[in-house]
């Protein structure tokens, strides 16, 4: 059986922590899309780990994790993520990488950087991890595939290659010091020595695990909201973020994904640029900031203060249609315990009519949020396992964000640690 962890909105919703629980129950986990550009923060008995690559199963002896096809793979942060896990005591994972999968290059960054130091105020907002430039040549038919590394020749002729396109831009657009074949080949020779423990037919390996009836967790990376297609265009990532990619990303036939478990957090918060119409500023948004996730709402990759907002019902309704959701994840609820009272977002207005559909782009750019409040629990709700036993006022605001949204909340997250989850009947 195949589960998919997907995100419902701009990202950080909590999926690490979903899929790291639901690996207890897997026994292969794969990351199908994405780079090292966002993290996934999860605590359990070893300590609090942020991820990036890795997928989120790699904390249990049992498990295969697989770095697949779809993934923008950067060799080096991968290996340097195997040994800042088993550093701290975790045994060392099982780890298979796809052969299939494409190679971030160090020039990629290089680009991500000098793009946006050009665009200047009007930058999309990247994390420079190279992850535009990537996927870019990935498309252009000019980046180095994983098993290419076991062909000299064709490495050879495709360094000179990249060479001739790249430096047209870097001598004219970005005034920038030029490639040389010879370096691209040594950066990667490094990298075949790096993954070569690791290669592996991803996809064969997952038929035959289909095959034998095992249960494969799909992971994404940040949400719906960043979906190129389907996002908040042009402020998205450069990979699909949808579950519907996880067949492609991990190759696999898309009707063995049977659950679709779409994370949703109990308010809002983004890292990057782009819209966001619940968004909270000044002393409201710092007070959030500060109490929400473990530790606070900072990227897990970048360490940037999250944008904070208030949980958007149209945004995620969107969200979870698009993702396909079978189960909602509803995570860090525990966090809102300080309100009397806790605005929702129930629609948007756009030129004074009210919508509850998420529009394009150009829509979101004049929506302002039309908001309901509903009454606070005021207490902490961290340790309560059973639905039943949450304070009345904390299963109505969940049941009214169900109502809204039109999926069913399955999961809800009150707590960093493994064992802070509610599990709800449909």
């Amino acid at each position: 059986m195949v589960k998919a962890v997907v995100g419902a909105n701009w990202g950080d919703e909590g999926k690490g922590k979903i899929t790291d629980m639901l690996a207890e129950h897997a026994d292969i986990i794969v990351r199908f899309q994405g780079g090292a550009n966002a993290g996934h923060t999860i605590k359990n008995n070893y300590g609090k780990f942020a991820l990036h690559t890795l997928p989120s199963g790699v904390f249990y002896g049992h498990t295969t994790n697989i770095i697949g096809n779809g993934v923008a793979l950067d060799i080096p942060k991968l290996l340097e993520e195997i040994r800042s896990v088993t550093d701290r005591g975790v045994p060392a994972p099982k780890i298979l990488a796809s052969d299939r999968a494409q190679i971030v290059m160090s020039y990629h960054v290089l680009f991500d950087q000098y793009e946006e130091e050009r665009l200047g105020g009007k930058s999309f907002g990247s994390t420079k991890s190279g992850i535009a430039p990537f996927y870019s040549d990935k498309y252009a038919k000019i980046g180095f595939q994983v098993s290419e590394l076991f062909d000299e020749g064709l490495l050879r002729e495709k360094a000179g290659r990249v060479c001739e396109t790249k430096n047209v831009l870097l001598e004219h657009l970005y005034k920038k010091p030029l490639l040389k074949a010879e370096d691209i080949l040594a950066e990667l020779h490094s990298y075949k020595e790096m993954i070569g423990p690791y290669v592996a037919d991803v996809s064969g390996f997952l038929d035959q695990a289909l095959r034998d009836g095992k249960t494969i967790l799909l992971e994404g990376q940040l949400g719906t909201l960043k979906d190129p297609d389907h996002g908040i265009y042009p402020m998205v990532t450069s990979s699909s973020t949808l579950a519907a990619y996880g067949a492609i990303g991990a190759g696999i036939p898309p009707y063995e994904i049977k659950q679709v478990i779409t994370v949703c957090k109990a308010y809002s918060s983004a890292v990057g640029a782009g819209e966001f119409v619940s968004e909270i500023f000044g002393a409201e948004a710092d007070e959030l900031r500060k109490r929400g996730g473990d530790g606070g709402e900072f990227g897990a990759t970048t360490g940037r203060p999250r944008r904070m907002g208030w949980f958007d019902c149209v945004a995620s309704k969107y969200g979870c249609r698009l993702q396909g959701a079978t189960d909602v994840a509803f995570t860090v609820l525990d966090v809102l315990g300080y309100l009397d009272e806790i605005p929702v977002c129930v629609g948007y207005e756009i030129d004074g009519t009210v919508t509850t559909e998420f529009p394009t782009t150009a829509g979101l750019k004049k929506a302002k949020p039309v908001y309901e409040k509903l009454p606070g629990w005021k207490c902490d709700i961290t340790g309560i396992r059973e639905y039943e036993k949450l304070p009345e006022n904390c299963r109505k605001y969940i049941e009214f964000v169900e109502r809204q949204i039109g999926y069913p909340i399955t999961m809800v997250s009150n707590g960093p640690a493994r064992e802070d989850i509610i599990y709800r009947k449909k």
